[in-house]
């Protein structure tokens, strides 16, 4: 919301010597957003004048056409005789009253005006146009024609209002009545403890049965409908410099006398309005729910199929507007012919979020849309209307029919019940009975009680609607710079849970295994289910919908973190960096089978814990997920050899990582789930509470799904739920112990058939080697013709160590023995070479 000074002073008498950033100190402090404030004029220096147009010579021989005027500036020239200027606009005429800047003037940016020869005479001067000055689109788009009574030689600074600042206001949506002059003018007022000149106290007819018809079909949409008339408007009058400077100045371009003033009254009191052609309208207005498919070509001149939850302003044609969005094209003002001389204003009240919901759906923002959907005031719509018929009778000669149509819904002020200390509880600061009265009166409320405080709401703050409003209210009248700074006093040796240390764990691992962290927004579309290839009936598939989205394509949150994490690696792979590894911890959520609504936690204490347990009831399913993604070369070509790249063995490694750090025995196994490549893909498994749970997968994703996503060749990923290998946990890692005696090492080499797993005959010799083993890892894998077709050669290292003596050579070939033994009778191993 841009806000001139000079109107702002209309109706508050702020101190002369205050200037805009003195306003926007206070303002701010307030809990306004005003984000800067714009100085126009601040390098314009005069003479700048009204000049009249005596003669025009067109000149010849040019590329472009060139005039060379003489003009009657006054005794401004000091003189007294015509200007000679050379322009080369074309939209004025002999006799014209048109702004002449004179040698010795500097115009915005410092651009300085002196006589100079062009085009074979000399300019002594300018004509200007708006944008030369500063003023923004008048709509012209050339110069300034000014009206007829303007004399020679005026100063065209003061005439035109060139110098004044403006602040430029952010208004956030809980401040709808900040959208416009008069809730402004009534923030400074307080601020400054100043009385208010309140634009929208007017008096206004009663309704009539003499007004134009209208009738709602909806008053849950529409609850407030306002229609007034005026006859006999002079087609030809146009908008004065007064009012097209202000919307100028409020970043609205002037259009037509009629288009002007409702646009006006929208800025002065923050109310909508829209003023339709009479002779346009067939019958009856009308407010109703459009039809699904029903057509109507907008003001923008785009024809829009509309859905069955629109609201639309009809007539006994069909739909002539959309409704707190933007009119039809078929009653619009013409303002090209100039043959509009009766008009009907509208000016009504709508649901906020049904013209949320219209506006977005259509894309369809408009400066009514941002004022209903934040929440206009109801009550202002006859004040509005009458404002509006009050300056069409003034600046276009029209007549005030007698009728007046007012549709209104039933309704009761909204009141709310508040202790009087309640804003002292909620600010830790004594404000008292009276201070509190004192402040919510000021908002606009009506304040009865004593101990117990009956406050009724004034109609343009909607989002007063509970005790913790009201105190706000009076927190940030009081000062958010007068609170104390205090800091809260938690009780001793809480430090971090279980949960959070091993989070922190988890992330110090991955990071020193050279993966690089990349948190990610925490929404998806369902439609990434289908480019992952998960059944129809997978659990991931069943999500949380957010109400209010920040993307229609991403409405849901997520089941996993790999869309996120595989959509950063696309990005860095398309801008050049090829060689990536990425990973994510953070939550995934999954609904409840029961859906429940959460309460509201209380502000003044602490909550309890029945209520805190009835709000986490409510939340989805929140598990805490773990997730890697590689792809390109996991280990450097150089100097020291050969690089690698990654592989599905890598993304195992770091589930292995993850598993090491909480202290839990994973299971690997071969598996085949969703994005992964069947033959490439590894299950993940626990044990918990003595039975097998799979935690997650790992290994190379399937080259379909590298295609869909855009993906490099050979990616791999793994995701595993962190806490389910907390719960497997056998509690706090600890650190080896260190033996004094040496470890014996046997190595053994198993030939197995080709689908007998790595794991099975490692869990085998771990087995069967008994408790003198301490390690075990494989570092051969063999194939060839000697070992037949469908065989493979396993080779492994064994560490053996006792805790109280140095092993002899037979025991530690009996421990390997007996690890052989049980491998050969679990998997059909047998030793290579025997």
């Amino acid at each position: 919301m841009r806000v001139p000074l000079s109107w702002l002073r209309e109706y508050v008498d702020l101190p002369a010597t205050e200037t805009g950033r003195d306003v926007q100190a206070k303002l701010i402090s307030a809990g306004l957003e005003v984000e800067r404030v714009e100085q126009l004029g601040a390098d314009l220096k005069g003479p700048l004048v009204v000049g009249q147009v005596l003669t025009i010579e067109e000149l010849e021989g040019f590329k472009k056409p060139i005039r060379f005027c003489t003009v009657d500036v006054g005794t401004a020239n000091g003189t007294g005789e015509p200007q000679e200027i050379v322009c080369g606009a074309r939209n004025f005429a002999v006799g014209d009253k048109v702004v002449v800047v004179l040698p010795g003037a500097v115009l915005p940016g410092d651009f300085a005006i002196a006589a100079r020869k062009t085009y074979g005479r000399t300019s002594h001067g300018m004509i200007c146009s708006g944008d030369e000055l500063g003023m923004g689109d008048d709509g012209s788009g050339g110069i300034i024609v000014l009206p007829p009574e303007m004399e020679p030689g005026t100063d065209a600074i003061e005439l035109l209002q060139l110098v004044d600042e403006v602040l430029d206001i952010a208004v956030t949506p809980d401040r709808g009545y900040a959208l416009s002059m008069r809730g402004v003018a009534r923030e400074a007022a307080i601020a400054y403890g100043l009385p208010l000149r309140d634009p929208a106290l007017l008096d206004v007819p009663a309704p009539n049965a003499f007004g134009h018809p209208v009738r709602v079909a909806d008053p849950i949409g529409c609850d407030r409908f306002t229609a007034r008339t005026v006859t006999g408007l002079d087609p030809d009058a146009q908008s004065p410099i007064w009012l097209r400077r202000r919307l100028q100045k409020a970043g609205m371009r002037p259009v037509s006398l009629a288009v002007d003033v409702t646009n006006y009254v929208m800025l002065e009191l923050g109310q909508p309005l829209h003023a339709y052609d009479r002779n346009r309208v067939e019958g009856t207005i009308g407010v109703r729910r459009a039809e699904q498919g029903e057509k109507l070509t907008t003001l923008d001149g785009v024809k829009r199929t509309l859905d069955a939850g629109d609201l639309v302003i009809t007539d006994d044609r069909g739909p002539i507007g959309l409704a707190g969005v933007m009119g039809g094209a078929h009653t619009e003002i013409d303002d090209t012919e100039g043959t509009t001389t009766e008009v009907v204003v509208e000016a009504a009240h709508f649901d906020p979020i049904s013209i949320a919901r219209t506006a977005r759906r259509h894309k369809l923002s408009s400066e009514a849309s941002k004022r209903f959907e934040r929440g206009a005031d109801p009550a202002a719509t006859s004040a509005a209307a009458q404002r509006t018929v009050d300056l069409l009778v003034l600046l276009a000669g029209g007549t005030a029919d007698a009728g007046v149509t007012e549709v209104i819904a039933p309704s009761a002020p909204h009141t709310i019940t508040i202790p009087a200390d309640h804003p002292d509880k909620v600010a830790g600061v004594p404000y008292g009975r009276e201070t509190v009265v004192r402040r919510l009166q000021q908002v606009g409320c009506d304040v009865y009680g004593q101990d117990e405080l009956i406050v009724t709401v004034p109609s343009w703050r909607p989002d007063l609607t509970d005790p913790n409003d009201l105190a706000e209210e009076v927190i940030r009248l009081e000062g958010y710079e007068n609170l104390p700074s205090t800091l809260p006093k938690p009780p001793a040796g809480l430090g971090l849970t279980d949960r959070q240390r091993l989070h922190r764990r988890v992330g110090r691992a991955l990071a020193g295994a050279g993966y690089v962290e990349a948190p990610n927004y925490p929404f998806i579309g369902e439609h990434v289910f289908d480019q992952f290839g998960l059944a129809a009936d997978d659990p991931k598939r069943k999500v949380v919908k957010l109400v209010n989205p920040l993307s229609d394509e991403e409405p849901a949150l997520r089941t996993t973190l790999l869309p996120g994490l595989l959509g950063a690696l696309r990005r860095n792979d398309g801008r050049g960096s090829h060689d990536l590894a990425l990973f994510e911890t953070g939550l995934v959520f999954h609904p409840q089978d029961e859906l429940r609504v959460a309460g509201r936690l209380p502000v003044d204490r602490r909550p309890t814990d029945e209520e805190i347990a009835s709000l986490t009831a409510a939340l989805p399913l929140q598990p805490r997920h773990a997730a890697v993604v590689l792809a390109g070369a996991r280990e450097q070509a150089g100097w020291w050899g050969k690089g690698r790249p990654a592989d599905w063995a890598d993304a195992i490694e770091a589930a292995r990582v993850l598993a090491r750090e909480s202290g839990t025995e994973l299971l690997v196994r071969s598996g085949q789930y969703g994005p992964w490549h069947p033959g490439r893909c590894a299950e993940l498994a626990v044990v918990v509470d003595g039975a097998e749970q799979v935690v997650g997968y790992a290994g190379e994703l399937h080259p379909g799904v590298l295609k869909t996503l855009g993906l490099p060749a050979r990616t791999c990923a793994m995701e595993l739920d962190l806490d389910l290998l907390e719960r497997a946990s056998s509690g706090h890692p600890k650190g080896p112990k260190i033996s004094t005696f040496p470890v014996a090492t046997q190595d053994v080499a198993l030939v197995v058939d080709k689908s007998v797993p790595h794991a099975d005959v490692e869990a085998a010799l771990h087995e069967g080697a008994g408790e003198l083993l301490e390690s075990i890892r494989l570092f051969d894998e063999y194939e060839s013709e000697q070992l037949g077709a469908d065989k493979k050669s396993l080779a492994y290292a064994l560490r053996f160590r006792a805790a109280d003596r140095t092993l002899t050579v037979d025991e530690a070939s009996a421990a390997r023995d007996a690890a052989v033994a049980l491998a050969t009778e679990r998997t059909g191993a047998v030793l290579r070479g025997a």
